[in-house]
């Protein structure tokens, strides 16, 4: 996870691709322990991340293929002097075009990711099926049917999900992260659908887990060739959209060994380097924990950690750069919150009579972080609000794309808490 020698001029930093809000969390990590971060902005992405006082200055990212891609992060890594840096992807598809990259990324960065060869096992949901068959960890019943004909052989319940197996292009399908289909009727529609939009080898046709709002759990690590250094593990307690979530709303860090000793097979199994989040779902039916998803780079609540005892993005820096990292273990009982989802969750909830206005209340109770509200870095706060309330303006219009707002950045290398609400 080496790369060159850092500049003598300025102390080894990390560059962040990505300004949403998870690089918001990167960026408050190091920035609070005195690490230079750089933001590389991708079009067409949340900028919230740019606003954090934290960040010293914003670029361009590269855009094209993994090989495109990685000429241009050299070229600003030569520019700017930035050799030695620490490499933090936040996006699927960033983090596996950096990935296949890794080779000659690692003569000039520091690497928080794993090579292609294991962190393909995350990005193609088949081979991370394969992965959990060979761990010995429960998944959905998931086929691959190239034709109707195929289609019409499955022998399934409903109702069932399609889903991507990736996501290398944006469209309907990738955005919504999955379908449901709750009878036949609907079933080869929908297929032909998916189909014409990604492929037929590449949509899945999955069996659908009852109870989407509860048994969705984590566990998220710190890894070195398949050990994990730093852990923990946690319960989504709401998402939004309600069904089939592009985010979480309110999360839990809780002991489950049986989540977390999946986990650790996954993890061992695919000798994981860096960050990874491992996401299960319980199923009642048989009592079984069984694997959904691998995040192979930073996930969206990584901030919980930190409250719990672990911080992820420093830590992850501090391997990248070999230092020491000892073994540790989150506490459980710390909740993170983002309120500008959660309250459109829990008003789903309410409105079809599976929440009431004194059961949410509570649920923000206890020891918790903010998802984007901070004492000493108060701006993203007020930006993220204005872009929530701009895209729900804009899909109640005429669905235009997210705005972008254009933010000056400044420096410091001063340190403070998240606040607590």
């Amino acid at each position: 996870m080496t790369g060159r020698a850092a500049s003598a001029s300025r102390p080894r930093g990390a560059v962040v691709v990505g300004c949403n809000i998870r690089a918001l969390g990167v960026v408050r990590s190091l920035g609070r322990h005195g690490i230079p971060v750089w933001l590389l902005r991708q079009p067409h992405a949340d900028q919230v991340a740019r606003a954090s006082r934290y960040v010293q200055r914003t670029l361009h990212a590269p855009v094209g293929s993994a090989g495109e891609q990685r000429d241009g992060l050299l070229e600003i890594a030569s520019t700017h002097g930035l050799q030695g840096w620490a490499l933090f992807p936040t996006e699927d598809e960033s983090a596996a075009a950096l990935a296949r990259e890794r080779e000659r990324l690692s003569q000039s960065f520091t690497l928080t990711f794993p090579r292609w060869e294991v962190l393909r096992h995350a990005y193609h949901k088949r081979l991370m099926h394969s992965l959990a068959g060979s761990a010995g960890v429960e998944s959905p019943s998931t086929h691959y049917p190239l034709t109707v004909a195929e289609l019409g052989a499955l022998d399934f319940r409903f109702p069932l999900i399609l889903k991507p197996d990736a996501k290398p292009r944006d469209n309907r399908f990738t955005a919504d992260k999955a379908w449901r289909i709750d009878d036949r009727a609907a079933l080869v529609p929908a297929w032909r659908e998916a189909a014409a939009l990604i492929g037929a080898e590449s949509v899945m046709v999955q069996e659908l887990i009852p109870d989407p709002d509860e048994g969705q759990y984590s566990f998220a690590a710190l890894c070195h060739q398949g050990v994990p250094l730093a852990w923990l593990v946690a319960r989504r307690i709401r998402q939004y959209p309600r069904e089939f979530g592009r985010s979480s709303s309110l999360v839990e860090t809780v002991d489950v060994p049986e989540v977390e000793q999946r986990g650790k097979a996954i993890v061992e199994a695919s000798r994981w380097d860096g960050l990874v989040e491992v996401e299960f779902k319980y199923d009642r039916r048989d009592r079984a924990y069984k694997l959904l998803d691998i995040n192979g780079r930073v996930w969206t609540w990584h901030g919980l950690g930190l409250r719990a005892g672990i911080d992820f993005p420093y830590l992850a820096w501090r391997l990248a750069n070999e230092m020491p990292v000892r073994q540790v273990q989150a506490r459980p009982g710390v909740r993170w919150v983002r309120l500008v989802t959660d309250v459109p969750s829990a008003l789903q909830a309410m409105r079809a009579g599976e929440l009431s206005l004194a059961q949410w209340a509570p649920s923000l109770r206890g020891p918790r972080v903010g998802a984007v509200a901070a004492r000493d870095d108060p701006l993203p706060a007020a930006v993220d609000l204005a872009l929530t309330a701009m895209r729900a303006i804009g899909r109640r219009i005429d669905l235009r794309p997210s705005p972008q707002i254009d933010l000056n950045v400044t420096r410091t290398d001063e340190a403070a808490s998240d606040v607590q609400w």
